[in-house]
């Protein structure tokens, strides 16, 4: 699949931002990244609520094989063919991926969010911690010269 095709493909879905991924593209809208193009089709992003969707169509999720193993994304799965030859169907699907990719996106952002109320600035430190570690730097590196001379 190269990015004219893709590009065709996803007409009745509207405007998608194609970027080159791992071997092949990535594809997002509004930001947010709901399907991959690789050699081994296309994927799309899934969750609880359309994983049936794709069992039901008998298709599977993406997989990838390393030296000790197969390794199975259950976010991703393969977009069925007959949806190939029906753009506007294909383009409902394509909606539901993307819903898909945004409440996983809802569901990472209160941890990060937590952590970032939890982690209070740093203060600088003050000319008596500041002196303190120079005179410790000091003492540490005379200590090794001794070593080094005996």
């Amino acid at each position: 699949m190269d990015r004219e095709f893709l590009i065709d493909l996803f007409a009745d879905f509207g405007p998608v931002t194609i970027r080159k991924m791992f071997s092949g593209y990535g594809i997002s809208a509004d930001g947010t990244n709901f399907a991959l193009a690789l050699r081994a089709g296309l994927f799309f992003r899934a969750d609880e609520q359309t994983i049936p969707d794709y069992e039901a169509e008998g298709s599977g999720p993406f997989q990838y094989s390393t030296r000790a193993k197969t390794v199975t994304v259950n976010s991703y799965w393969q977009l069925p063919a007959r949806l190939f030859d029906d753009s506007e169907e294909l383009a409902q699907w394509a909606r539901a991926a993307l819903a898909a990719a945004q409440r996983a996106k809802v569901k990472k952002r209160p941890k990060k969010a937590a952590a970032k109320v939890a982690k209070a600035p740093a203060k600088k430190p003050g000319k008596k911690a500041v002196a303190k570690k120079a005179a410790v730097r000091r003492v540490g590196k005379a200590k090794r010269a001794h070593r080094s001379r005996s």
